[in-house]
C-alpha cells in the first residue's frame, strides 16, 4: 500500500485533509494515527490568528459549510507545544500553511525550516484572499501562485500546493505551481457557497459565504484530478472531496491522484480516514 507522492514515501495512501482534523493529537482518541499515511495538520500562519466570528459550521445536504477563517496559533506556537505530541504518536505529519500576503507565506516556510525530519512536506494553501495587488484568491492567479510557491521555498521540505475548483484555470495554475517548485498539487479546496437562515432571512455563517465541502463536491474534485492529471501527467496529486468511502478513494486514483485525504466524513465518524484505508485496502 506504500506511495509515492514526489519524492515523499507515505506508508499508505490515505491522509486527513488540512481543517478536518486539528493542529496536533484531535484524533488520537479515536484511532492510531501513525496507520494512517499521514496526518495534513490545519493551516498555519506565521503569526497567531483569530478567524472568523461565529457561527462557523453548517451543515448541509451532502456537506457542510464552514467560515472558521484559517484560526491558528502560528508556525512557532505549534513547533514548540503542539507537534511534539502529535510526533509521540508515531504519525507521519505533513505541515500546512497560509498568509495573506506573498510574504507572509515566506515567513511561515521559514518558521517551518526548523521542523523535524517526520514533518515530511508542507502544503501550501493557496485558497486564501491575496490582500496585495488584485485581492483575489491566490489559487485563481497562476502568476501569483507560482511567485507564492517559489517564495516558500526555505521550508526545505517538499511542497505540495493546494489548489481551488473555484476557477476554470486549475490546470494552468497546477503547470505554473509545478514550474515553480512544487512537487505535487492537492486537488481540491473547497468550493464557495452560501446559506441563508429560514427566520431571519440573513446568512447562517457569521462571516457571510463560506466553502461547502462533503460528499456534494466529489464529482468536481474527481474531474479536477483527471483534468490536472491529464494536462500534466508527471505531477503528483493528492485527491480530496467527499471522499467517505473505499470507493471514493479509488475514484481519485483512477483519476491520477497518487494518494487522498479524508476531511468532512472525520466530523461525523473520527475514525473515517481508518474506514476508507481499510475498505481501499
Amino acid at each position: 500500500m506504500s506511495v509515492f507522492v514526489g519524492s515523499v514515501e507515505l506508508a499508505n495512501p490515505v491522509m486527513t485533509a488540512s481543517g478536518t482534523a486539528g493542529y496536533g493529537t484531535e484524533l488520537a482518541a479515536y484511532m492510531d494515527l501513525s496507520r494512517l499515511g499521514a496526518v495534513v495538520v490545519k493551516s498555519l500562519a506565521a503569526f497567531e490568528w483569530a478567524g472568523n466570528p461565529a457561527p462557523r459550521l453548517h451543515p448541509t445536504a451532502q456537506g457542510m459549510l464552514n467560515a472558521v477563517g484559517l484560526q491558528g496559533p502560528g508556525v512557532p506556537y505549534w513547533l514548540e507545544h503542539v507537534l511534539p505530541g502529535l510526533l509521540r504518536t508515531g504519525a507521519t505529519v505533513v505541515a500546512s500553511i497560509w498568509g495573506r500576503t506573498i510574504d507572509d507565506y515566506a515567513k511561515a516556510a521559514e518558521q517551518l525550516a526548523a521542523a523535524p525530519p517526520e514533518v515530511v512536506a508542507v502544503e501550501v494553501n493557496l485558497s486564501c484572499p491575496n490582500l496585495e495587488g488584485r485581492r483575489a484568491i491566490f489559487a485563481h492567479d497562476a502568476e501569483v501562485s507560482a511567485q507564492v510557491i517559489a517564495a516558500t521555498a526555505p521550508a526545505g521540505r517538499p511542497r505540495w500546493a493546494k489548489l481551488s475548483a473555484n476557477t476554470d484555470r486549475i490546470v494552468e495554475v497546477a503547470g505554473s505551481v509545478a514550474a515553480a517548485g512544487a512537487e505535487a498539487v492537492t486537488c481540491i479546496n473547497t468550493l464557495l457557497g452560501l446559506a441563508y437562515d429560514p427566520a431571519t432571512r440573513r446568512p447562517v455563517l457569521g462571516a457571510g459565504g463560506g466553502g461547502l465541502s462533503g460528499p456534494a463536491i466529489h464529482p468536481v474534485a474527481v474531474r479536477a484530478v483527471h483534468d490536472v492529471h491529464l494536462a500534466h501527467p508527471d505531477l503528483p496529486i493528492v485527491g480530496v472531496g467527499g471522499v467517505t468511502t473505499g470507493w471514493d478513494a479509488t475514484e481519485l486514483l483512477i483519476a491520477g491522484a497518487s494518494a487522498v485525504q479524508v476531511g468532512t466524513a472525520t466530523f461525523a465518524d473520527p475514525r473515517a480516514p481508518l474506514h476508507v484505508l481499510a475498505a481501499l485496502t
